[in-house]
């Protein structure tokens, strides 16, 4: 099995602009870290971007870019998404089988749309997954707090066993790539 490390979203505008998500920093390192790892094993590091037609998400746009904390392979790939979800109407899955990924090590922004949506839709494709249960974060929404909304999903999908692939949710510090 060749895993991936898939980078969800770590923009400015999430990480020190307009829509800061609670431990942007923290969560930051901890992607480092990981995507340190799955380069020293070889292994792909894939980032995905969102964009909008307006606004902070704006291809190009300050907003847009990569957070500037966020380490960045020059040839290391990058996925445009418009919605929620990463794969649809992207190239990321004809990518992940170009590269021979069946498993997936996902983190990033915004746990309750992206990585969520993200992470459903790569069981639906077929791909085993682990989510960094504290490389991902958002913000708060109106109803529960940014930790609540984290903590809520890291459970949900710790208790997820209805897809025929692997879920886990793990510590970043407790993944292990194979």
């Amino acid at each position: 099995m060749t895993v991936a490390l898939l980078i969800i979203d770590v923009q400015h505008v999430l990480c020190g602009g307009a829509e800061t998500c609670f431990d942007h920093q923290g969560v930051v390192e901890r992607i480092n870290g990981l995507s340190r790892r799955a380069r020293d094993l070889g292994l792909p590091v894939v980032f995905v971007q969102h964009e909008e037609a307006g606004g902070d998400f704006r291809h190009g746009s300050p907003g847009w870019q990569l957070a500037p904390a966020l380490q960045v392979g020059e040839d290391e790939p990058r996925v445009r998404k418009t919605t929620p979800d990463a794969f649809n109407g992207t190239e990321l899955d004809a990518l992940l089988r170009r590269l021979g990924v069946t498993g997936l090590v996902i983190c990033g922004m915004q746990t309750d749309f992206c990585v969520d949506t993200t992470v459903r839709r790569a069981l639906a494709e077929g791909y085993d997954v682990v989510l960094a249960g504290d490389a991902h974060s958002t913000t708060d929404n109106g109803v529960l707090r940014a930790e609540q909304i984290i903590a809520h999903h890291n459970e949900v999908f710790s208790r997820m066993s209805s897809f025929a692939p692997r879920l886990e949710v793990l510590p970043s510090a407790a993944v292990a790539f194979d």
